[in-house]
């Protein structure tokens, strides 16, 4: 049996070609954009004031104990520009948001301004110096005309969304979404709610089905293979063969059960790369195949409820992440708040609870109930932990890598 890692490298010298799409960057939401992307506009876009005040010209307040500003206007967020030449002694009440008037170049606060009247005008009295620019947000100072606003190849989230509402960025070019087909098999499975002690309702359907808009692909579910669908898998296999789908996924029938028929079948089609069974748990009998002259794969998964989301996370979602061209995930590191033994060989991916500390460490508890049909422990579990082969004893105080469940590491790139 290969190792994990062995396994990942087979995965990545798979790839399937994914082509690119424009569309409207208010909808991007995580897509990979597919080039680097500029701003076309200045942010700001003017100069403006960051709060309410006085807008003037510094010079006129330069090193005085005491100034006197005669208000000739009012500018709001939103309003047009107030064209005319600031004049010497002329002060602008603006509001937070307003674009300067000409020749001025300081705010003074509201609250640092003592007010004062002369008949019909209103003054203001200023008894401290101000900077040039104070309290003024600089055109371009956020971005400029040419500035990269994202990478290629980046996960665009709600941030870089506002980012490009912002800048004007209407449209951008996004990796398309993979296609993703999903089987499931055995005759104890049942999609119905009121079922009889003997069968077992379809949860890994609906779990991969929730992850779809986390990982980035369009998910249809092909319905439940019985135990004597072979013939009926073969046919719907060669006919996907000649869609636009680009991952298969099965969940169950991948050991070596009488009717464990997957892997069986998939041989009968040529293949270029494939593992079958891999030093993990939960999850060892899992099976990965790419179809010869096909832009098209197939993970078998195992039927085992978190054995079928432990190799959905750890090996289908990397996958997808290395076609979409993202850089590998990188771990949580945790500080281990209990001891673990398991075998050797193994590559474990155990169930457990991150928290942190008082004064700010991250720690993580492996959690009792690890057998692959045990849903309770994933319910109350917030992160995977991974434990690599090639040890056996885990110890209390030890750091080790962590995944979040049911979404990318990417964030942390």
């Amino acid at each position: 049996m290969k190792s994990y890692n062995e396994a990942l490298k087979i995965l990545y010298k798979s790839p399937i070609k994914i082509s690119q799409e424009n569309i409207k960057s208010i909808n991007s939401l995580n897509r990979i954009c597919s080039s680097n992307i500029y701003t076309k506009n200045n942010y700001p876009s003017e100069n403006n004031a960051s709060l309410d005040g006085f807008a003037i010209n510094f010079k006129n307040a330069k090193n005085i104990s005491f100034k006197k500003f005669k208000i000739v206007g009012s500018i709001y967020a939103g309003s047009k520009p107030y064209r005319k030449i600031l004049k010497k002694n002329e002060a602008i009440e603006i509001m937070t948001g307003g674009v300067m008037p000409n020749n001025s170049n300081s705010i003074i606060p509201i609250e640092d301004c003592t007010f004062t009247k002369d008949g019909t005008n209103r003054y203001i009295l200023v008894k401290k110096a101000y900077k040039k620019f104070e309290n003024v947000r600089l055109k371009g100072s956020d971005y400029k005309i040419g500035d990269l606003v994202i990478k290629k190849n980046t996960l665009i989230n709600s941030s870089h969304i506002k980012a490009f509402k912002a800048l004007g960025i209407e449209n951008i070019k996004v990796k398309k979404k993979i296609n993703v087909v999903f089987f499931s098999s055995g005759n104890e499975i049942s999609e119905k709610n009121q079922i009889a002690s003997w069968k077992i309702r379809n949860s890994n359907h609906h779990y991969l089905k929730s992850l779809n808009n986390n990982f980035l692909f369009n998910f249809k579910n092909l319905g439940i293979l019985r135990d004597n669908d072979e013939n009926k898998f073969l046919k719907k296999l060669l006919k996907i063969l000649n869609s636009k789908t680009s991952i298969i996924i099965t969940s169950g029938a991948v050991s070596k059960g009488k009717f464990d028929f997957i892997p069986k079948v998939t041989r009968k089609l040529k293949l270029s790369h494939s593992f079958k069974n891999i030093l993990i748990r939960p999850g060892k009998p899992i099976m990965f195949a790419k179809f010869k002259g096909k832009p098209k794969v197939i993970f078998g998964l195992p039927g085992n409820p978190i054995s079928t989301a432990a190799c959905l996370r750890f090996f289908v979602f990397p996958y997808i992440q290395n076609i979409l061209g993202l850089n590998p995930e990188k771990s949580v590191k945790a500080i281990l708040k209990n001891n673990f033994i398991k075998k050797k060989k193994f590559t474990r991916f155990v169930k457990s609870k991150l928290s942190t500390t008082k004064d700010g460490k991250l720690e993580v508890k492996i959690l009792k109930g690890q057998e692959s049909f045990r849903i309770k422990s994933f319910v109350n579990s917030n992160i995977w932990v991974l434990l690599p082969a090639g040890k056996e004893k885990f110890e209390k105080g030890e750091i080790v890598d962590c995944f979040f469940p049911n979404h990318s590491n990417q964030t942390l790139i």
